[in-house]
C-alpha cells in the first residue's frame, strides 16, 4: 500500500458498516446449498483471480455482485470455490484501498447500485420513446432531404436559392394553391386554411416545409405554420393587442421598469400560428423609417432605469445587417442600457440567413457589452444539422443562445416530447430558458392551450432526469400578465394598473365599475366615497364564478374582494387559466 493511500485510511476504519453487513450476509450457511456445477465454479474462479491479481475496482466488484446473486438464489456459499470469509475481507478491504474517494465495496453494491438502477428506469421509457414520438430533424434528416428535392422541383429552385435568404423568401409559400402542391392534405382542411388566411397571414419558407414529414398525423412543424380552422372558429373577445396598453414610446413595448422591447420589424420568415402578434402584424411587410427608431431611442435614452433592451418585431434577423449594426451600435452607445437581446426564429426558419456579415455585426457588439440571441424552437424537429451549425457559430460570437419555447398541445405537450425538445437544443448549443404557456389573451389560440397543471407537470418531471441546465423557466402567466387589467381597470384609474402585481397597490378614482366589467371582476361599495375592485388577469368564462384567484400569497375566490374596508385602493391578482 503507498503512502497517499496510508494517509487517506488513517484515523478511518477499514471496513465501514455496508461492507460488514455485506460479509456478514455472505457468511450466513445456506439451508439446502446445491453443489455448483463445473462451469459455475470455473468462472468465480476467473473472476476471484482477476480480482486479486489486478489494480481495479470493477473486479472485485464482480466478484462480490456474483456471490452474493448465488446467496440470495440459495445457490452456493463462497466456501463452495474455496473462497474464506478471509479472502473476501482482504478483498473488501483492496476496494477501498484502491478506491480515490475510499468507497466501500458494500457501499458501491448494495447502495449506490440500485439507487443508480432506480433512477435508471426513470428514464428508461423516455430513452424508448423518444426517438419515435419526438424525433428530432437530425436524426430524420434523409427525409428531410427527399422533402427538400422534391420542394425544389415543384417550386423551380435550385441550389443556389435554396442556399440563400433571398431566394427563400422569394419562393416562401403563401398561398393555399402553392401549399398543396407541396404537402398532401385533404380537400377539406384545404379549405379550411383558405378561409383562415383571410383574416390571418401564412406564409413559410421552403425550407421550413422540408421539415413537414410527410404522412405524420398532426406533425408538430406543420401544426405551428399552417393556419387551421380553429384560429377563427374559437369562441372569445381578443383582448387588445398587446401595443394598446403597454407601449409607451413608438416601437416600444415595456412591461417592466428595467427591460424593454424595440419591435424593429413586422417581417417574418415564417408566421407561427401561435403568434401573440398574428392578427396585428398587417398584410404587407416593413422595415420603418429611421426617425421611428429614432424615436425609440430617444425614449430609452432619456430613462436611465433601462439596463437591458430587446430587439425583435417580426423578427430581428430579418433587418438587413446594417439595420442591425445601426441599432446594436446606437445601444451600445448608450451608457445605461447594459445588455442586448436579438430576437429571432430565422437559425430554424431559414438558417441561410445567418451569414458571415451577421456573425462579425454580433461578435463586435458582443465585444462591447453582453449580447444574447433569444430564440423559440418547439420541437425537437426543428433541430436539423443545418440549424444546429448555425446555433454553434452563433454561439461562438455572443455572451449565450437562449431558447423561449411556448407550451402548445399536441406538439409538445407531453414528458416525452419537452424532454426531448430540452435535451436537442441544448446539444445544439442553445440554453433551454423559459417555457410559456400559450396565450390567454387571442382566442384564436384556445386549441392550442395547455392546463397550468400540466405544464408544470412537465417541467418538475425533468429534475434529476436530464441537465439541470437544459430545464427551462416555466411562466404559466405570461399571457395572463400581458392581459392583465388591461382596458377596464385603467378606464376608472387615476394611474395604470400594473398587469398581474401580486399584491401591488394603487390609487383608483371613486366612482362605478366600468361598464366593460369582465368575468372574474369583484366589486363592494365601501362606506366611504371610494371604490375597491378585484381584477383577475385573463379573465375566466362566466361559468366559472368562484375559481380562485393568487392575490398576495393568499388564495381567495374570484367572487370575493380583498381590499380593505377603507381607502380609495384597487388590488390586482392573477386567475389561473381555465383548464
Amino acid at each position: 500500500m503507498d503512502t497517499d493511500t496510508n494517509d487517506r485510511l488513517t484515523n478511518n476504519p477499514p471496513l465501514d458498516d455496508y461492507t460488514t453487513e455485506l460479509l456478514a450476509t455472505l457468511a450466513q450457511p445456506l439451508a439446502t446449498p446445491r453443489e455448483p456445477g463445473a462451469a459455475q465454479k470455473s468462472a468465480v474462479k476467473a473472476l476471484y483471480a482477476r480480482a486479486r491479481e489486478t489494480n481495479l475496482t470493477a473486479p472485485i466488484l464482480d466478484l462480490f455482485d456474483r456471490l452474493l446473486s448465488l446467496h440470495r438464489e440459495g445457490t452456493a456459499a463462497p466456501a463452495a470455490f474455496a473462497i474464506s470469509g478471509g479472502d473476501l475481507e482482504d478483498l473488501a478491504v483492496k476496494h477501498q484501498q484502491i478506491d480515490e474517494h475510499m468507497v466501500s465495496v458494500g457501499g458501491r453494491l448494495t447502495r449506490a447500485r440500485p439507487i443508480a438502477a432506480s433512477a435508471n428506469r426513470r428514464v428508461d421509457a423516455y430513452l424508448a420513446a423518444k426517438g419515435i414520438d419526438a424525433p428530432s430533424g437530425i436524426e430524420v434528416w434523409d427525409r428531410i432531404l427527399d422533402n427538400k428535392a422534391r420542394i425544389m422541383a415543384a417550386l423551380g429552385m435550385d441550389e443556389a436559392a435554396w442556399n440563400s435568404f433571398p431566394g427563400q423568401i422569394r419562393h416562401a409559400i403563401d398561398s393555399v394553391a402553392v401549399l398543396a402542391r407541396l404537402i398532401d392534405l385533404p380537400p377539406a382542411q384545404l379549405q379550411s386554411i383558405a378561409k383562415v388566411t383571410q383574416s390571418y397571414r401564412m406564409r413559410l419558407t421552403p425550407y421550413y416545409t422540408s421539415l413537414i414529414l410527410p404522412g405524420a398525423i398532426n406533425d408538430p412543424v406543420m401544426l405551428q405554420s399552417v393556419p387551421t380552422g380553429e384560429m377563427v372558429e374559437n369562441a372569445g373577445i381578443e383582448i387588445p393587442p398587446v401595443a394598446a396598453d403597454h407601449s409607451p414610446a413608438r416601437l416600444i413595448d415595456q412591461f417592466y421598469p428595467r427591460v424593454l422591447t424595440i419591435k424593429a420589424t413586422n417581417m417574418c420568415a415564417m408566421f407561427c400560428t401561435h403568434c401573440l402578434r398574428l392578427a396585428h402584424i398587417g398584410r404587407r411587410d416593413q422595415v420603418y423609417a429611421r426617425e421611428a427608431y429614432t424615436e425609440a431611442l430617444d425614449y430609452i435614452r432619456a430613462n436611465n432605469r433601462i439596463r437591458d433592451v430587446l430587439i425583435t418585431g417580426g423578427d430581428a434577423f430579418v433587418l438587413p445587417n446594417s439595420m442591425i449594426k445601426w441599432l446594436l451600435a446606437e445601444l451600445d452607445g448608450i451608457d445605461h442600457v447594459r445588455l442586448k437581446r436579438l430576437g429571432t426564429r430565422i437559425p430554424v426558419t431559414a438558417p441561410m440567413r445567418v451569414d458571415d456579415e451577421l456573425l462579425d455585426i454580433l461578435e463586435q457588439s458582443n465585444d462591447r457589452k453582453p449580447l444574447r440571441v433569444v430564440t423559440q424552437i418547439n420541437t425537437a424537429q426543428e433541430i436539423t444539422p443545418v440549424s444546429r451549425e448555425v446555433f454553434r457559430r452563433i454561439s461562438k460570437r455572443t455572451f449565450a443562445v437562449l431558447n423561449q419555447a411556448v407550451l402548445l398541445k399536441g406538439i409538445n405537450d407531453t414528458r416525452v416530447k419537452m424532454w426531448k425538445l430540452c435535451e436537442t437544443v441544448h446539444e445544439a448549443y442553445v440554453r433551454p430558458y423559459y417555457l410559456f404557456n400559450c396565450s390567454y389573451r387571442n382566442p384564436q389560440f384556445a386549441h392550442f392551450r395547455v392546463p397550468l397543471e400540466v405544464g408544470r407537470d412537465i417541467v418538475e418531471s425533468m429534475y434529476g432526469n436530464i441537465s439541470g441546465d437544459a430545464i427551462p423557466r416555466y411562466i404559466p402567466s405570461a399571457a395572463a400578465r400581458r392581459a392583465g387589467c388591461s382596458g377596464c381597470c385603467r378606464n376608472w384609474s387615476s394611474s395604470p394598473v400594473r398587469p398581474g402585481a401580486r399584491g401591488g397597490w394603487t390609487r383608483s378614482a371613486p366612482g362605478s365599475p366600468p361598464a366593460c366589467r369582465p368575468p372574474g371582476w369583484s366589486w363592494r361599495r365601501r362606506g366611504r366615497p371610494s371604490s375597491a375592485i378585484i381584477c383577475c388577469s385573463a379573465p375566466p368564462p362566466a361559468a366559472t364564478a368562484g375559481r380562485r384567484c393568487f392575490s398576495s400569497a393568499i388564495w381567495t375566490p374570484c367572487s370575493r374582494s380583498t381590499a380593505p374596508s377603507t381607502g380609495t385602493k384597487t388590488r390586482t391578482a392573477r386567475c389561473p387559466a381555465p383548464g
